[in-house]
């Protein structure tokens, strides 16, 4: 009976490609956002026809953004998927909850300042880092 073993060097070499085309898509489409967040005001005079063709590119950037977290995770062993999934899942259940009930003091006039999309995608996304760090020591 012979026993394979996953050449090791190969394996990291796909996880580091895939980290770097992931990251690589993050920031094309963060830079898309800001385009389509500023582009008006800044670059066209608010024009509808430049707006909404900047939303629709950001849009397809966000679906590549999309294929390559799939293409990331799929690459990864079992534990760091796991990792990965607790903290989406983390990341998922802060941002309901935690937008919810600002919605709700927004309402109520108990906040300072208007809650915006842009807050809750910050907090979610510290929440994830917050949960991929803590995971990863969990496991170290």
């Amino acid at each position: 009976m012979s026993s394979h073993t996953p050449d090791s060097g190969a394996w990291e070499s796909r996880t580091a490609r895939n980290t770097r085309g992931l990251a690589a898509w993050t920031i094309a489409w963060v830079a898309s956002l800001a385009l389509a967040a500023f582009g008006p005001e800044f670059l066209w005079n608010n024009e509808s026809a430049p707006t909404l063709v900047a939303i629709a590119f950001n849009v397809a950037v966000g679906i590549g953004l999309l294929l390559a977290y799939k293409r990331y995770l799929q690459a990864l062993d079992e534990l760091q998927r796991e990792i990965q999934l607790q903290a989406m899942a983390w990341s998922l259940g802060a941002g309901l909850i935690g937008g919810t009930a600002w919605t709700l003091f927004t309402a109520l006039d108990a906040m300072a300042f208007e809650a915006e999309i842009a807050h809750l995608t910050m907090f979610m996304s510290a929440v994830y880092l917050v949960a991929i760090v803590a995971g990863t020591l969990r496991y170290r």
